[in-house]
């Protein structure tokens, strides 16, 4: 049997560890697995009959290859967002098929995100073997509870909250904190509510300031020390403001508008007269190496996957449901929405998270 295995879009803790088990549980199979690089771009750059190409985009991994890798954050076999039906050239699906034939891959392992697992899912409808795996820092997949990268980004997020409050404190200041979550706010709800911070804006509630002001005010003034604290989902909206998202799935270099985070602490500034301190975590939210969960859930999932193929189970992605390890069709992803549960989780009029049922649920909350 020979297996590839490929990660798409962004990058994320726990994908070097899910690399690292799938092409262990492989080889103990006795199965080869090969690496192919930079996601679905890899392969449109590879032509069968050019071995240098070949070689430029795939490589074999064994076991000195994933050596230590479970240490590191990001992904060895790099990542592109690349569909190869919306390229500028056309849809290129043949031409994937055709690589995997050639190369005489027999199953693939793919590990990304929304866009990533819709093409995996598209392979999978045309009858290919392929096993996908979710991982999104936002965790907005639809069906499953946890995405690899999750754990991460909130564990990341709360100790840069945590940090900034001393700068905050200092200048007695309103600190506005923008994480990344552009059609879901759990990163926000979760880090938001971990941390501890007055108020948290996410991505499925517009943003009222005629309420969320006054809030935050109070905030400040009723704490000894003269702060507050506002996090904020990139995603977000403010209540007749200009904020658009057109522009925000582009690079942030690619970006006309200003940033949400950026709106809200100029509001702040211009009707409260209060000074803020903004800062866009970003990047160091996927940055460094996985935390323990990311690490364990990435560990099981590739362990899953490779299970999958061995019984012929394909065409799927691995899953966490109620806390158990699972799986569902590929195509599931594409069946709804992943977005946080507004009334059970979260208090609209106050801007916080609001655990009012807890019993039963699952570690997460959701």
């Amino acid at each position: 049997m020979r297996i590839g295995i490929l990660t798409g879009g962004g990058d994320v803790p726990g994908l070097n560890p899910c690399i690292r088990s799938v092409v262990l549980s492989a080889i103990d199979l006795g199965w080869e697995i090969v690496g192919f690089r930079r996601g679905w771009a890899g392969f449109l750059k590879i032509d069968p009959d050019d071995p240098s190409t070949v070689v430029a985009n795939s490589y074999r991994l064994d076991r000195d290859a994933v050596r230590n890798i479970d240490r590191m954050g990001g992904t060895v076999l790099h990542t592109s967002r690349t569909d190869p039906r919306t390229v500028k050239e056309g849809d290129r699906t043949e031409h994937v098929l055709a690589v995997l034939q050639a190369l005489k891959i027999d199953a693939m392992i793919t590990l990304g995100g929304d866009g990533t697992l819709r093409f995996s899912a598209h392979l999978a409808s045309l009858g290919f073997p392929i096993v996908s795996i979710p991982k999104t820092m936002d965790n907005d997949v639809f069906g499953t509870d946890y995405c690899i990268g999750f754990s991460t980004a909130v564990s990341r997020s709360v100790e840069a909250i945590n940090a900034l409050r001393t700068t905050i404190e200092s200048h007695e200041r309103i600190g506005v904190i923008e994480l990344f979550g552009r059609r879901s706010g759990e990163t926000a709800l979760l880090s938001g509510f971990l941390a501890q911070v007055d108020r948290t804006v996410i991505s499925e509630v517009p943003a009222d300031l005629d309420r969320l002001l006054p809030l935050l005010i109070e905030d400040k003034r009723s704490r000894p020390s003269n702060y507050a604290v506002c996090v904020i989902s990139e995603g977000a909206k403010i209540v007749g403001g200009a904020q658009g998202d057109g522009d925000i799935a582009k690079p942030a270099t690619q970006r006309n508008d200003v940033s949400v985070g950026h709106v809200l602490a100029r509001a702040i500034e211009e009707r409260t007269r209060q000074g803020t301190v903004v800062q866009e975590l970003a990047y160091l939210m996927r940055a460094g190496e996985p935390d323990a969960m990311d690490r364990m859930v990435g560990f099981a999932f590739g362990g899953l996957a490779v299970q999958l193929i061995q019984s012929g189970r394909t065409g799927r992605m691995v899953t966490l449901h109620d806390g158990k390890y699972g799986h569902v069709p590929a195509d599931t992803l594409m069946q709804g929405v992943k977005s946080v549960d507004v009334h059970g989780l979260y208090d609209a009029d106050r801007y916080r998270a609001k655990l009012m049922r807890i019993e039963g649920m699952p570690m997460f909350l959701y």
